[in-house]
């Protein structure tokens, strides 16, 4: 419970930071090392820059590597920086957040990739204050408004991120019990309101081997009795639902 709790804190605290109001970024830099989603980057960014209002044109520059990108950023010009980091020659998450954090007063980051693991999102969030995720299959819409946030300075968090977070934060309280087989077919014979006896009737077996399963099954699942075993087999989907008889 606590971990979802800090997970709801933290995304609470991004709604926060987004709410202030940021000058726009004097350069954008766009790294990413597909030619076509580059592109479309910087048309974007070119016709959100009247959302602004003030008539300043913002200078876009390509980096193709981790050195060109280190190199703008040292001259400490105000950045926004759209990255495909799974696309880039950074060595590892922790490669890429320390630049993050190096240069946290003078940059903003957008990672724009096709699909992040829940783990790097989770490190990456948590490790940094500057840096946001979009994903490249979003729709148009989306994509302006990620957009439109990094230009501004402001960390923008997808949806589609933020759901993966609280997903894996559900799993990892509620961890997916491994039941064998053999726990599996005594489940859906308790879940047809057979009893331990009439069980071990039907499997050839002791009465002292299926209790033995049914212990075992319960203590997997973190339950008390059979009602809800079942329940928590249905929503964990460890067994069809069609076979159950509640």
């Amino acid at each position: 419970m606590a971990q979802r709790s800090y997970v709801a804190f933290f995304l609470y605290f991004c709604t926060i930071i987004a709410t202030h109001t940021y000058q726009m970024t004097e350069r954008l830099i766009i790294a990413d090392n597909q030619p076509l989603t580059a592109l479309a980057v910087e048309t974007i960014c070119r016709q959100q820059q009247e959302v602004f209002g003030n008539g300043a044109q913002m200078e876009i520059v390509y980096a193709t590597n981790k050195t060109k990108l280190g190199a703008l950023l040292k001259e400490g010009k105000r950045s926004a920086i759209v990255i495909d980091y799974t696309l880039y020659d950074f060595v590892n998450q922790e490669n890429l957040t320390m630049m993050c954090d190096l240069y946290r007063n003078t940059s903003t980051w957008l990672l724009l990739s096709d699909e992040l693991t829940p783990d790097f999102l989770r490190y990456v969030l948590y490790q940094t204050s500057n840096v946001g995720v979009a994903y490249k299959d979003a729709p148009l819409s989306i994509l302006r408004e990620s957009l439109t946030y990094v230009m501004r300075g402001e960390r923008y968090v997808a949806q589609h991120a933020t759901d993966i977070l609280l997903q894996q934060a559900a799993e990892a309280e509620h961890p997916k019990a491994e039941l064998t087989q053999t726990e599996r077919e005594v489940l859906k014979l308790i879940a047809q309101g057979k009893t331990t006896k009439e069980i071990a009737a039907e499997r050839f077996s002791s009465f002292h081997t299926i209790n033995s399963h049914r212990k075992n099954i319960f203590r997997k699942l973190n339950v008390n009795c059979a009602h809800d075993a079942m329940k928590y087999a249905i929503r964990a989907g460890l067994v069809d639902e069609s076979e159950f008889y509640i």
